[in-house]
């Protein structure tokens, strides 16, 4: 399995945030007690390495490669960070470190996850930053629960049993939506496809076996747990309601495509697979015919 070359460097600018980070997190063990203004030093020092390592790539990279560079550091800051807040910070800012880590992870490994199966799609729009702006409210709005019911409900906010199993759901997520993106490789691509390429073909087997579309799974139950973390009761519900809708309408244009390109050959994949995602059945015909 090989990356190309953006992928490899986009790897070693997620990662290098971890390096410099970690002498932080070394120096609070040593001391053996932890700084009162914490969270603060921790955002202080993401955002001066952040500006550090920008100047660098500008310096020695240009165009496509500086824009990858800089939105993996950018992504590897937040992860360190939330690494740190999550090991280092308060009792009810642990669970924030926690989601920072997931939802930077969810982005880069996007990225990557093109990078080695489908190469020829790669784009900076491949981390998904800019999804839409739906998915940037929705953001904004955990973020304000959370803050919210910390100020005011704060045990709610240590409820450990439930954060966990959140972090367990959204490792599985992430695990079945890589794998599904791998095993499709050029039949992959974060945009809905109009028209069939030459490589273009229909992937029944793997993860593809048990469910029409296991991206699309990993990515619903991905999103939920994302605010089961945050033990966001209100945006648990939102997010549920909202990410099924998104994914209801997504599968039915998906799949008529995917019916333009495959003809009968999808229709019984349909009729012996389900779609795994929870009252979603996709578009679904009694009497396909063939256009050709």
């Amino acid at each position: 399995m090989s990356i190309v070359y953006p992928g490899k460097l986009s790897l070693f600018c997620f990662i290098s945030p971890l390096f410099s980070l970690s002498f932080l997190l070394l120096r609070y063990i040593l001391q053996l007690f932890l700084v009162q203004n914490l969270v603060l030093e921790t955002i202080y020092l993401s955002i001066a390495y952040f500006i550090l390592l920008n100047v660098i790539l500008r310096i020695f990279l240009k165009d496509f490669l500086y824009e990858v560079g800089v939105r993996a550091v950018f992504l590897g800051c937040i992860f360190s960070t939330g690494l740190l807040i999550a090991f280092l910070a308060p009792g009810t800012y642990k669970v924030f470190g926690w989601y920072l880590c997931v939802l930077s992870f969810f982005h880069y490994s996007e990225f990557l996850a093109i990078a080695i199966s489908n190469p020829e799609t790669l784009s900076v729009k491949s981390y998904i930053l800019n999804h839409s702006i739906d998915y940037q409210i929705a953001a904004i709005a955990s973020w304000t629960e959370f803050f919210v019911e910390r100020y005011f409900f704060p045990d709610l906010k240590v409820t450990w049993w439930v954060s966990g199993f959140g972090l367990m759901t959204c490792i599985a997520g992430e695990v079945l939506r890589k794998t599904a993106i791998i095993q499709a490789r050029s039949g992959f691509t974060h945009i809905v496809q109009n028209k069939r390429k030459p490589d273009h073909k229909l992937v029944t087997t793997g993860v593809y076996a048990w469910s029409r579309h296991p991206s699309y799974v990993g990515w619903f139950y991905w999103a939920i747990a994302t605010q089961v973390i945050l033990v966001n009761p209100l945006c648990i519900l939102a997010y549920t309601l909202a990410s099924w809708k998104f994914f209801n309408d997504r599968i039915i244009i998906e799949e008529l495509t995917l019916l333009s390109f495959f003809g009968e050959d999808y229709v019984e994949y349909q009729k012996k697979v389900p779609t795994g995602l929870p009252f979603i059945k996709g578009y679904l015909i009694d009497n396909y015919q063939d256009p050709d």
